[in-house]
């Protein structure tokens, strides 16, 4: 069942209680200052500003507020309110109250928000800056790894650390190690020592091995992080006299059963543990242009689509842990939803145009990662085209009824591609996912852009790959039925497994080895009696008791 209180991922600047946000000459500042009393739940306090998932939620609003609202920010700056310490990490005492599936994610929609911060260095000329004036420890050091420079306060007291295993049994959570060895380039020894270090590293010597970027004396930290962030902004191709769009809440209404955005309902049924997802296409021809779509804001479809996929997606995942298959659906005009594509791949120079396709890119990156059975129906009336065709192939299985139902006026179910599809949203694989779905053949990816501007019935989507299965209206129920039913008989943590490792074939990169990684260290090292047991790290932690661990290696 649902959890009596869900948590909810809508927030604002107003309602932030742990982070102040400052703009300055082309600069954001991101500034940390923890309520202790201020945690999601009840039963720990927030010291030494640690976090929990309510800190990680506003901060992942700040970041995306800061490409839709603040075109003028070519940098952003995150740092402390606290003197001598910049983040302790999450929150242990959190940890170890928290049940399993939520520990697990939490640390999930952490590093994607970590990986929010990249890719907006990356691609959206807002680069990030970790200005450290004390202690950065476990998850703190994570959040600055995330950043492109690393500032550190030269007083002999400041340090950077990820003492996790030798603190708790457990080991960095939101993609540490692999930060340090991938990202940062550190040597494996030293990364070695580093990470058995509880205490860390500090001074002349984690500049030395490329933990930090830049020593700087403690009186002189202000004056030149705000130096190194000004001159970072002058060099961004950021448009700084345009204007933002606001970002409202997402409308939301839950009725039992029932969650009813805008644009997309979700249906859970409780009896086969699946949610029936049904996006809605849009119901008029797209903008003209980029002025129009700057003009209709937060209205623009597929803009205000991809914020309620994102926050059911959210919801689903922390509040509705049982529900363990997701059922895609979508209904609408294909046609439309091309002209919207066309719209993006015409205005894709724009600023924010593009930051619309990659926050599309984010959020089917966060589909991809979801420990969900992904079913797709491709059904008279659906709408899967272009963007919204992605939601199809980054499912696990497909199924596109050929022909029409008896009795109704729907039109036979169709897929469209268009150029979108071939690019603008790759996985975390680096590989778009129709490149991903066709490595055995990839010449059959350049021969479907021949499909530009048809209109794909069951029989040619199968011929093309497009689908897993193509039953038609007599067959249609009993193999849906059958499809949802089986998922629910199987053991969720093997499908967990199954499913993350079938969906990121070919290249491995930073990305996909922190997912992978996460879910596989997580769902074992979390519940080893060594870390959660009654005498484990994390259970002991702050007594003052020694840890007894089962010392048999396996």
């Amino acid at each position: 069942m649902a959890e009596t209180a869900p948590i909810d991922f809508r927030t604002a600047p107003d309602k932030y209680r742990h982070w102040k946000l400052a703009l300055e000459n082309g600069v954001a500042y991101l500034t940390m200052d923890v309520n202790e009393d201020g945690g999601l739940k009840p039963g720990y306090k927030l010291k030494l500003n640690s976090y929990d998932l309510g800190v990680d939620i506003e901060l992942a609003d700040a970041v995306q507020r800061l490409r839709f609202e603040h075109p003028e920010i070519g940098a952003v700056v995150i740092r402390s309110q606290r003197d001598r310490v910049f983040c302790s990490g999450a929150n242990i005492n959190m940890l170890g109250l928290s049940t399993h599936d939520h520990k697990v994610n939490f640390c999930k929609f952490t590093n994607e928000t970590r990986l929010a911060i990249e890719d907006a260095s990356h691609h959206s000329g807002q680069s990030y800056i970790c200005s450290i004036n004390g202690i950065a420890a476990g998850g703190g050091y994570e959040l600055a790894l995330a950043c492109e420079q690393i500032l550190l306060a030269d007083d002999g007291a400041s340090a950077v650390s990820l003492p996790e295993l030798p603190l708790l049994a457990v080991l960095p959570g939101t993609g540490g190690l692999t930060r340090l060895v991938d990202k940062r380039l550190v040597r494996r020894d030293h990364a070695d020592f580093f990470c058995t270090t509880a205490e860390g590293l500090r001074g002349k010597r984690a500049q030395e091995w490329r933990l930090i970027d830049k020593l700087i004396p403690p009186s002189k930290l202000v004056g030149e992080t705000r130096k190194i962030a000004e001159e970072t902004a002058a060099k961004s191709a950021r448009p700084r006299n345009a204007k933002g769009i606001a970002l409202p809440p997402v409308e939301r209404q839950i009725e039992g059963d029932t969650i009813r955005y805008p644009r997309l309902t979700v249906e859970i049924d409780r009896a086969q543990r699946a949610a029936r997802i049904r996006l809605n296409g849009p119901t008029e021809v797209p903008p003209a242009d980029a002025a129009a779509v700057h003009a209709q804001g937060a209205a623009f479809w597929l803009l205000a689509l991809a914020r309620d996929l994102d926050d059911a997606m959210m919801h689903l995942r922390l509040n509705e842990t049982e529900i363990g298959t997701w059922v895609l659906t979508s209904q609408g005009d294909g046609a439309l939803v091309e002209a919207y594509d066309a719209l993006l791949a015409k205005e894709s120079a724009n600023w924010l145009v593009r930051e619309i396709v990659l926050y599309w890119k984010r959020t089917l990156k966060r589909l991809d990662v979801s420990s969900r059975s992904l079913i797709a129906l491709v059904e008279p009336g659906s709408c899967f085209a272009g963007t919204l065709l992605e939601i199809v192939l980054a499912s696990d299985r497909s199924y596109m009824l050929d022909g029409t139902v008896e009795g109704s006026n729907l039109p036979a179910a169709t897929l469209r591609l268009t150029s979108m599809n071939f690019g603008p949203y790759p996985m975390g694989n680096g590989l778009t996912r129709l490149a991903t779905r066709f490595l055995y053949d990839p010449k059959h990816v350049d021969e479907l852009k021949d499909c530009f501007g048809e209109a794909l019935d069951a029989e040619a989507a199968d011929e093309q790959g497009l689908v897993t299965f193509t039953p038609d209206d007599i067959d249609w129920e009993d193999e849906v039925r059958l499809a949802v039913e089986e998922r629910a008989g199987f053991s969720p943590d093997g499908l967990i497994g199954m499913e993350a490792n079938l969906r990121f074939a070919g290249p491995e990169t930073m990305e996909t080895k922190i997912f992978a990684r996460l879910s596989a260290w997580q769902n074992w090292i979390f519940q080893r009696p060594n870390a959660t047991g009654p005498e484990g790290a994390l259970k002991l932690y702050g007594t003052g008791k020694q840890s007894k661990y089962d010392r048999k290696r396996a």
